[in-house]
């Protein structure tokens, strides 16, 4: 389980549990406070914590910090085993090495706010930003940051967290009320009216 809070990481893995997990409550985690490291977008190179958490359900919990004023909101585990999730209020994208504690931050460009990560089939973290109105992806390798606008006359949409589907499109809701899709193929992209108006959140 990946999940993020405003200052942490965290990842629980599941430790030789008997029984099934999932009929018990949700693991437990401790926050410790905000993370320090005002003057970059670049943690210091942390030791993990080696002494996990260990909540009831047999599950071991680790806390990393990421960069004060990041409020990391959505996370995706890369195919290289690092994980990608969007600095919400720095307007970056950032990716954890579990293995180090250290993290790094791309920016996104004036304005990003994303929300969602997902990785898709190309490998690639692709970003839902409130911020932009905009569609991202991100290269995992050169960081070239492409953007999909969604249409200026539609307004702001208030993004969510995307999918793929099977066919390689992209779909996305926002919260005023469209739901829309993306073909990475070709960069069509097309914004729909929610049946039921607005409040549409993730997909």
């Amino acid at each position: 389980m990946l999940r993020a809070s405003s200052t942490f990481i965290v990842i629980a893995m599941l430790m030789g549990c008997t029984g099934t997990p999932a009929q018990t409550s949700a693991p437990t985690e401790t926050v410790l406070g905000d993370a320090t490291n005002e003057s970059s977008t670049e943690s210091p190179l942390i030791e993990p914590n080696l002494e996990n958490t260990i909540s009831p359900n047999g599950y071991t919990i680790q806390e990393y910090p990421v960069p004060a004023g990041s409020h990391p909101h959505d996370v995706a585990p890369a195919p290289d085993g690092t994980v990608w999730y969007t600095a919400q209020h720095s307007g970056e994208l950032g990716r954890l090495d579990p293995a180090t504690g250290e993290t790094h931050h791309i920016p996104l460009g004036p304005g990003s706010s994303p929300h969602g990560v997902i990785v898709g089939p190309d490998g690639a973290p692709w970003i839902t930003d409130s911020g932009l109105n905009a569609i991202v992806r991100v290269d995992p390798q050169t960081e070239d940051v492409q953007t999909f606008p969604l249409p200026a006359d539609g307004g702001y949409t208030n993004l969510n967290t995307a999918v793929f589907d099977r066919d390689g499109l992209l779909w996305f809701t926002g919260q005023s009320g469209i739901y829309g899709r993306l073909d990475p193929s070709t960069g069509n992209l097309e914004v729909f009216s929610a049946p039921r108006g607005r409040g549409p959140y993730g997909i």
